[in-house]
């Protein structure tokens, strides 16, 4: 006992690497040994980033990572420890500011997180211990405990059905919070268990926990008495996941398998990350630039300094003796003290109010999508959403738009449409209108001359009707909506009588195709009534009810596209029915059966329609019970169960008969194939990642124009795998290699900005992976290949005008993400869906936006943006996205260049007072410069401006492309407003310095003093910086006028206001009357005029000689490297 404790401990158990044993209920299996409980993680789910203790160390550490904090930082403490000529509030109490806003804001944002934890950690749950029912905490569940829930209640943790209130030992549930599908699922209970749960004695050995909702193998011993134990198999149908929804059924019981964070649901979920956007990178390395701006000032200054100093008489002047102090102070210590004392009077080049600006922007920015009524949907009753306001720039940079199908780009509503028997063509006259999921039709069949005969007909419609996994639901009151009355028609070729209603009737399906059909066999006389104890029942059209013994189902499965029942009629005749698609079921038919159907497929599938074959075969006795066999002897299997039943499925579903196909429509959602060209149109690639068939998706994917009839299709799945009859993997490699040459190499270079897609000459492509080649090209058995297929995979991918990945789990989603995300360039991707099965994408993306589906809201709570349907990312991206971007990359300009005029002066001045730290403006102006004067104006201009107005934007979505990639903050438009910040500078001091010469500025002859000298450039320069903002301005509003004209009065009266009045706090008074003194120069007003008009001549020359080019000149203009500001409005 104490060896298998330690071999446990010290991992020396070999079986516990790969497998887990459960003792069910906490059970031991054998009577003579001790029982030690395996030790297995807590029920507790924690997705929250900061706890009480670590809140304040950890936020502090993530905000001083910001290059800019750490930097104010540095320069408070300098103040705070030497001598400089400011004071330490002046970068101190912005400091403070931005910092504690953003601990507040970060902080609640993780106390909502523990909300949601504790929600769900502290749901009460029912647990089965030694006969009594316990209610507990869920968090305190462990594996090996016995469970019970309830209908409509959603499962704790991942769970082992052992019982079910329902007499056919099924349960149903919903996966959507999982998956995005909002279908029923049928899940079995393990056979042969004890009803008397307290007196079973079985342990579990199954896999460890893996992150693939659609796998599990297991299997259960459980012990009678002194018997052998007998051996049960267990597979994903007898796991009922934590996330899922009991539906349908009164309780169930199960064994926990897995708790907590060792979920598949929680090994799916992956941990938000904080996001940053390409702007805030783009400001750390201008910041870079003007720090090393900032400290070659610095130290020209202080060489300098020492220079002028070593002249004789210049270092201790007659006037100005040293202390003694000041003699026996190191050398090198006094030139270090006057380097930092320069940094801090040139410290306000760098701007810390740049970022309280940028957060506000962003911050009251997001309420103009909050607030856009375009957004706003009257089924659900709500608008968009923002979580994130830290990423508004970012959607008008978007690249990669990676988009889930189901919910998304369609809206899971199937409905039946047309079928064909025998090459004949079955289709209703009217369109079906849908109601809470369900048909209503009106009018008789659509009457064609030629019919298929009668018995061929009714064939098929028993097919349609036995063929499938659908439930009946139990009559509801019809007041919930959900019952269904149908009117059936007759069929037949002789009179048609109406038959009475049906009672009402719900169905219950894994698949909303599977629905539909038996739907569709109702409006044509066959109703199915349901399936109990293993018996189906059907009703005919002559009122008859016919019974059928149903002994096996071969399910559906990706590679086989197909799945079959096998049943026994009333005559004791075995048959097989089968259904799936065309290239799965007519190499398995007769070939002259396949030519008077494959035309009406064909037809339907580039109609956009999901077709499905139906074939059907009569087993003899021989056959079957060959196949019986088989059949139950592969699913008791530990390995490769699922090939093994493969193999068995194909040897029975051979040599079948062709009855004919069915059309079923998958509606897409309102404008989802405009959205999808207007992106496309914005230079904007997009990739449909779906865990649904190919076929369908393939289809959807031409619906919404991402594959046009012209597109050559390169295909990379497992079927075009097997095809060569090699080593999967081989074929792997050589077929990326041949598409590779297709579209990479033979393809003509692009030009720049534009895409393939609207380049005609070139051939398209578009390029199909599945998600079983997907992990052999990212999981290669060598590492060489691995990043080798990854580099191939990419390139074709990247080359294609779209792709699509279907047979998706979760986390490939995820993976396809961060493999274009961190390929070269770095694109800026986005991903969106509906279910909780795009949680992971949508985590992974730089842009996650969730949409507002009738299904979960799981999506929505881990995105970024949530918008209520997919057309409205088109305004999303190509109007808000683009003008937010405009605007947080012209304030972020704008804000540098505001102050390089501001210190470039300060500097200059250093060379006419002897190096001495002089500072040209008084304190209040330097601590008000920024805060006070010229913030308001930026501020409003980044939360108003449109440049071109946002009909314009979505008209023209090539226009998006013009600010693709970062363009407006490149270092050609940072460079631009540097030197524009320069010339300012120059110009403002020399200037008043010119200005200065005449000696006699006022009419009584006194001179002016550096005070004054100080002003006159200063209130040069609030004038001039924020008249230039004016002059880039195209979109007035009364907001605008109020900000430039107030802040420009403020300054005034702020000014008479502190010069006009003895303060008692202020040691000295240095603008005393300074200001008034100065507007009686009539001298002083000449050259504040002048120079504010000489700064802003050459904006104002260029805006009045530039002539509008290009077709659209009227309307807009392209952005320039160096000045996006002359885009035109619509005139």
């Amino acid at each position: 006992m104490l060896r298998r404790r330690l071999n446990r401990l010290l991992g020396g158990d070999e079986r516990r690497v790969d497998s887990r044993t459960i003792y069910v209920g906490h059970r031991s299996s054998s009577t003579t040994e001790a029982f030690i409980p395996p030790k297995f993680c807590d029920n507790r789910i924690v997705s929250s980033k900061y706890t009480v203790w670590n809140f304040l160390p950890k936020n502090l550490f993530e905000q001083f990572r910001r290059i800019a904090n750490f930097y104010f930082l540095i320069i408070f403490l300098v103040q705070v420890i030497v001598d400089t000529p400011t004071s330490p509030v002046t970068s101190g109490l912005p400091l403070f500011f931005v910092i504690t806003v953003t601990a507040i804001k970060q902080g609640y944002e993780d106390w909502l997180r523990h909300k949601a934890d504790n929600e769900v950690n502290k749901y009460p749950v029912t647990v089965l211990e030694q006969g009594r029912k316990i209610r507990k905490e869920s968090e305190k569940i462990k594996v090996g405990d016995v469970v019970e829930v309830e209908e409509d209640e959603t499962f704790p943790c991942d769970l082992i059905l052992l019982q079910s209130s329902r007499d056919d030992d099924t349960c149903f549930v919903t996966t959507a919070s999982l998956d995005g599908e909002s279908n029923h699922k049928t899940h079995y209970t393990v056979p042969d268990t004890e009803k008397d749960l307290e007196s079973l004695n079985a342990t579990i050995e199954c896999e460890q926990p893996q992150p693939d909702l659609y796998k599990f193998v297991g299997r259960m011993h459980i012990y009678k008495n002194e018997q052998e134990p007998a051996v049960r198999s267990l597979g994903p149908e007898n796991l009922l996941l934590k996330g899922a929804t009991l539906k349908n059924t009164q309780k169930i019981c199960g064994v926990a398998v897995y708790t907590g964070m060792e979920t598949k649901m929680a090994l799916n979920y992956q941990g938000k990350s904080q996001k940053r956007s390409a702007v805030e990178k783009s400001i750390n390395a201008f910041l870079l630039v003007y720090l090393c701006i900032l400290v070659s000032k610095a130290l020209v200054c202080t060489t300098l300094k020492y220079v002028w100093q070593s002249k004789p008489g210049q270092d201790e002047p007659w006037y100005n003796e040293k202390t003694q102090r000041e003699k026996d102070t190191n050398l090198y210590l006094k030139m270090f003290t006057d380097f930092l004392s320069f940094m801090v009077l040139f410290n306000f080049i760098i701007p810390v109010s740049m970022y309280v600006t940028v957060e506000m922007q962003k911050f009251l920015g997001s309420f103009f999508i909050t607030w856009d009524k375009d957004f706003f949907d009257p089924e659900i009753k709500e608008g968009a959403l923002v979580n994130t306001s830290d990423l508004n720039e970012e959607l008008g940079q978007v690249e990669y738009v990676f988009t889930d199908k189901t919910g998304t780009l369609t809206q899971n509503n199937m409905e039946f449409i047309e079928c064909c028997i025998d090459g004949f063509q079955y289709k209703y006259r009217d369109a079906n209108s849908e109601l809470d999921g369900f048909c209503v039709t009106d009018g008789p069949v659509n009457k064609v001359q030629e019919k298929a005969g009668r018995e061929r007909e009714e064939l098929f419609l028993r097919a349609l009707c036995l063929c499938h996994t659908v439930q009946v639901k139990e009559s509801t009151k019809q007041s919930q909506g959900d019952g269904l009355i149908d009117q059936v028609d007759g069929f037949g070729v002789d009179g048609e009588v109406p038959r009475p209603p049906q009672e009402q009737r719900g169905f219950i399906a894994s698949s909303p195709d599977e629905v539909a059909l038996v739907k569709g066999a109702m409006r044509y006389g066959f109703t199915f009534l349901g399936l109990e104890s293993k018996t189906m029942k059907i009703l005919t059209r002559n009122n008859d009810v016919e019974m059928y013994e149903l002994l096996h189902v071969l399910n559906f499965d990706p590679v086989r596209r197909r799945m079959s029942v096998i049943v026994r009629s009333k005559s004791g005749d075995t048959l097989l029915f089968c259904k799936g698609a065309d290239s799965s079921i007519f190499p398995r038919v007769r070939q002259e059966e396949v030519e008077r159907i494959r035309m009406n497929v064909e037809r339907n599938a580039t109609e956009g329609y999901r077709t499905l074959c139906v074939a059907y075969k009569y087993l003899s006795a021989e056959e079957y019970a060959q196949a019986d066999a088989g059949l139950r002897e592969a699913r008791l299997a530990l390995q490769d169960r699922e090939e093994q039943l493969i193999t068995i499925y194909n040897q029975v579903e051979t040599g079948m008969s062709l009855i004919g196909a069915t059309a079923v429509e998958d509606r897409l959602q309102e404008e989802a194939a405009e959205t999808m060209e207007a992106l496309q149109g914005a230079g904007i690639k997009v990739w449909v990642l779906t865990g649904d068939k190919m076929e369908t998706a393939k289809s959807t994917c031409y619906a919404c124009r991402l594959f046009q009839r012209n597109t050559e299709l390169l295909e990379l799945t497992v079927r075009t795998l097997d095809d060569g009859g090699r080593r999967r993997e081989e074929r792997l490699h050589e077929l990326l290699l041949e598409y590779h040459k297709k579209a990479v190499q033979d393809a003509p270079p692009v030009k720049a900005g534009v895409t393939r897609t609207w380049s005609s000459a070139t051939q398209d492509y578009g390029f199909i992976i599945d998600g079983a080649t997907l992990s052999m090209v990212l999981n290669s058995s060598s590492e060489s290949n691995s990043s080798r297929y990854k580099n191939l995979f990419l390139q074709i991918c990247q080359n294609c005008a779209s792709v699509l990945c279907c047979r998706m789990a979760p986390l490939q989603k995820a993976q396809i993400v961060k493999m274009v995300k961190n390929s070269k360039g770095s694109p800026i991707t986005l991903s969106i869906g509906d279910g909780a099965n795009d949680v992971s994408m949508i985590l992974e993306a730089h842009v996650g936006i969730g949409i507002k589906g009738k299904e979960g809201r799981q999506a929505v709570r881990n995105s970024d943006y949530a918008i209520p349907k997919l057309k409205h990312l088109k305004k999303l991206l190509l109007a808000h996205g683009h003008l937010y971007y405009v605007r947080i990359a012209h304030l972020v300009q704008y804000f540098f260049y505001k102050n390089l005029c501001f210190i470039l002066p300060q500097f200059l001045y250093q060379f006419f007072c002897g190096y001495s730290q002089q500072p040209l403006y008084d304190a209040a102006y330097l601590t008000m410069y920024n805060i006070c004067f010229t913030s308001m104006p930026i501020l409003a201009y980044s939360l108003l401006e449109q440049h071109i107005c946002m009909e314009v934007l979505l008209d023209n979505s090539t226009l998006y492309r013009e600010i693709a990639k970062n363009a407006m903050l490149r270092w050609g438009p940072f460079l631009y407003w540097t030197l524009l910040g320069v010339f300012h500078g120059l110009l403002f001091f020399f200037g008043v310095r010119y200005l200065f010469s005449n000696p006699a500025l006022q009419d009584n002859g006194q001179v002016f003093g550096n005070w004054s000298y100080g002003t006159i450039v200063f209130t040069v320069l609030v004038f001039t910086v924020t008249l230039k903002l004016a002059l880039d301005t195209r979109h007035w509003t009364w907001i605008n006028h109020f900000v430039i004209w107030g802040s420009l009065a403020f300054y005034m009266f702020f000014s008479f206001f502190w010069g006009g009045i003895i303060w008692p706090f202020l040691k000295q008074q240095r603008l005393y009357f300074v200001f008034a003194n100065m507007l009686s120069s009539v001298s002083a007003w000449l050259v504040i005029i002048l120079l504010i008009l000489l700064s802003l001549l050459p904006e104002i020359l260029l805006v009045v000689f530039r002539k509008p080019r290009g077709p659209h000149a009227r309307q807009i203009a392209a952005v320039t490297p160096l000045s996006y500001k002359h885009l035109k409005e619509r005139e």
